[in-house]
């Protein structure tokens, strides 16, 4: 063996062994991101107190969906932040970011946000009235104490009262 098949042989194991690293780390931060529905925002559960954002999920228009409850305990810097950080995760529509697609992969597949059947975001006081939001969810900014809502359908508030 020469040594340039020696050093051929040796990089191709050195490119592999990298190849097989960035796979592997690729695959942790989507098994990561998986994780980050439902059994996280019910782990999460309700806030109290005048600190935190609870986030309520509505897909009862889907089926089998429920009504879901997270608490954001921080300070987020959008309702996008309050929702990831309350557990749930969230997809934008292909080609229309800013446009929730999915919550926690239901509807399990994208419809592309129809005006029939799309996830509306709401906001409210404690115990309040449900208000349309005026603006994007990565546009608004949450005050401690409040509530966000999510609901899946043709534009109606959540089904609960806020909590």
């Amino acid at each position: 063996m020469t040594a340039a098949t020696v050093r051929s042989r040796s990089s191709v194991r050195v490119s592999w062994k990298v190849a097989v690293s960035i796979v592997l780390a690729a695959g942790g931060l989507v098994a990561a991101g998986a994780g980050a529905g439902p059994a996280r925002a019910a782990a999460a559960g309700k806030c109290s107190g005048k600190t935190g954002i609870n986030v309520v999920v509505d897909s009862t228009k889907l089926k089998g969906g429920k009504v879901q409850i997270g608490c954001d305990k921080k300070k987020p810097a959008s309702g996008l932040a309050a929702l990831k950080r309350a557990g749930f995760s969230y997809t934008f529509v292909p080609r229309h970011p800013g446009f929730i697609c999915t919550i926690d992969r239901r509807p399990n597949k994208c419809n592309g946000a129809p005006t029939t059947a799309y996830w509306s975001y709401w906001h409210a006081k404690p115990h309040g009235k449900w208000m349309y939001s005026k603006l994007g969810a990565g546009s608004y900014h949450p005050k401690a104490g409040t509530v966000e809502g999510w609901a899946f359908g043709n534009g109606k508030a959540p089904k609960i009262p806020p909590p």
